[in-house]
């Protein structure tokens, strides 16, 4: 229990911080380059690392779905993860990264796994502007800012896992239910690295009726936010006539979640604004490090109905609560 305890408490002092911890692995020779390539993933998603068990095929299944496998009486489909980014292998795929994402539980087949590293959200950098984009969401700079430093690419699950199951879930007016009312000029702002997460985000915020400002990490929707700020107060206004809620990832480049939620809440123009944690870490430890850092709500990617009710009673809760202040 001590030992559980210590995790709790270390990944807490981690996510102060704007800190992470990065499991490093690699795929097999890229195709393009010619070299094996360091890859990375949130040790927050990863559940357990283990031998390559037995696979058993599964009939008409889809590219890249290796089949099952039977871990200690779970059934969880394996995803050929070097083959989704287009690497061969060179001894085979050794290595079952068990992952919990997004409600689900999947393992992904990789080469090799190297090491985990502790970083600081800030020696990672989106990759949406870069021709990497696609499977990527950002380059992590493993050594820091200096030359010569050692870079891993930090998968897109979400457009990996979207990738090998394409059904699209239907985000409309009946999914979402009725129009949301926002007090008139207000918008809901918004950050996501992920480019499919943003997809769905913008789709069911469009359903609803909600004009949106959509940012892409957390450092951006952080200035985006003070620039609202000096505008409104420019106009003799608060930012509460411009922004309704801030809705939040909590893995992002530059600065992740848990740290925009912290200097929304520490800072007295924006303490009082409704934030919505929206992620695919799941788990009571993530959803106590919500807590902590003084989000309104957390609510799990992604069923669009979930995340529309969510919006609503924090909506409600502090339009409530600005009347009886």
């Amino acid at each position: 229990m001590s030992s559980i305890q210590q995790e709790i408490d270390e990944r807490t002092n981690l996510t102060a911080s704007n800190k992470f911890e990065l499991l490093l692995f690699r795929l097999g020779i890229a195709k393009q380059t010619q070299h094996s390539e360091l890859f990375g993933i949130n040790v927050f998603k990863v559940r357990e690392i283990v031998a390559m068990p037995s696979i058993t095929e599964v009939a008409g299944a889809v590219d890249h779905m290796l089949g099952v496998v039977n871990l200690r009486g779970q059934i969880i489909p394996v995803i050929d993860l070097p083959g989704v980014v287009g690497c061969v292998p060179s001894t085979g795929l050794n290595i079952l990264l068990v992952t919990e994402y997004a409600r689900s539980t999947q393992g992904f087949a990789v080469e090799s796994v190297e090491e985990i590293v502790r970083l600081d959200w800030g020696q990672v950098l989106s990759a949406e502007s870069s021709s990497v984009a696609g499977m990527v969401t950002s380059i992590a700079r493993l050594d820091g800012d200096i030359a010569n430093t050692r870079l891993a690419q930090v998968l897109d699950v979400e457009q990996i896992l979207r990738s090998i199951q394409p059904e699209e879930p239907e985000i409309d007016a009946k999914t979402v239910g009725p129009s949301l009312l926002l007090p008139p000029g207000t918008v809901i702002l918004a950050a996501d690295d992920s480019h499919m997460a943003r997809t769905l985000i913008e789709r069911g915020l469009t359903a609803m009726g909600a004009p949106f400002i959509m940012t892409k990490t957390g450092k951006e929707c952080w200035e985006k936010l003070q620039a609202l700020s000096n505008e409104v107060e420019a106009q003799g206004k608060t930012i509460h006539d411009k922004v309704a809620l801030v809705l939040t990832d909590l893995e992002m480049p530059e600065m992740d979640g848990f740290t925009l939620t912290r200097k929304i809440k520490h800072d007295t123009r924006f303490q009082s604004l409704p934030v919505v944690i929206h992620s695919s870490l799941t788990g009571s430890t993530n959803e106590e490090h919500v807590k902590n850092v003084g989000a309104d709500a957390y609510v799990a990617k992604f069923v669009a109905e979930e995340l529309a009710s969510t919006i609503r009673r924090v909506l409600a809760d502090a339009k409530l609560k600005l009347s009886l202040s």
